[in-house]
């Protein structure tokens, strides 16, 4: 039913303790109910506190591993460290849609990358690998759709037409941005070691239970992932 996400072997020489969780969710036929708002506002409220006792370590991992590929973390970080960063300017983040706030809730409260997906917009399955450079990118710029390139050497998530996010986890395109969530959607929560293994898991159960909760009835398949 689902495409099995491909890990380069690649990746392990950039970030040989990176794993990822998998989740696939199908919420044809489903009827999807209110999120209870407080989800994000207490995620941002738990950050602001300080958040899980791992957060700086795991997020400094990420920024030296942007830095093992060419990127420039201050300038480009990672989705956790770009969310984190806002909501300790700000104190809170603007709620986008449910989905996306149930999954940025669950990336502040865990400081971990989560990326969504709209698993119907890809061709093939989805593919974490080291760019040649001629991948394409559909993005926004000034306001209008926008193709760039990725960098040779740049770690990409990319199916069979192209890149879906830039940098690993900085940014995702907009031919695959999931802004429904009545269809098929993917998730994805990746981690290096200097994050518990069992707080990645229990992320995936916080995101899990909060898609059942949202759209009852839908299918949810989870698998682990690792480089």
């Amino acid at each position: 039913m689902f495409p099995r996400p491909i890990i380069d072997p690649a990746i392990a020489t950039i970030a040989p303790g990176f794993h990822a969780v998998s989740l696939f969710a199908d919420a044809r036929g489903t009827t999807p109910v209110a999120i209870d708002p407080s989800v994000l506002a207490d995620a941002c409220r738990f950050v602001a506190e300080g958040g899980p006792v791992w957060a700086e370590a795991h997020l400094a991992s990420w920024a030296e591993t942007y830095t093992r590929f060419g990127a420039k973390p201050n300038r480009t970080p990672c989705s956790a460290q770009a969310l984190r960063k806002r909501v300790l300017k700000d104190g809170t983040l603007p709620a986008i849609n449910p989905v996306v706030d149930l999954y940025n809730a669950a990336s502040l409260r865990f400081a971990v990358p989560v990326g969504g997906e709209n698993i119907e917009a890809y061709a093939g399955a989805p593919r974490l690998t080291i760019a040649d450079g001629s991948e394409p990118f559909d993005t926004i710029a000034n306001g209008e759709p926008a193709i760039e390139y990725a960098t040779l050497g740049e770690v990409i998530w990319r199916d069979d037409v192209g890149v879906t996010c830039r940098r690993w986890n900085w940014r995702q395109g907009s031919r695959t941005r999931l802004d429904t969530f009545t269809g098929r959607m993917w998730f994805v929560l990746e981690s290096l070691d200097t994050m518990p293994l069992a707080a990645l898991d229990e992320a995936a159960t916080f995101l899990e239970l909060g898609l059942r909760t949202l759209i009852p009835g839908c299918f949810i398949a989870r698998e682990p992932l690792a480089a």
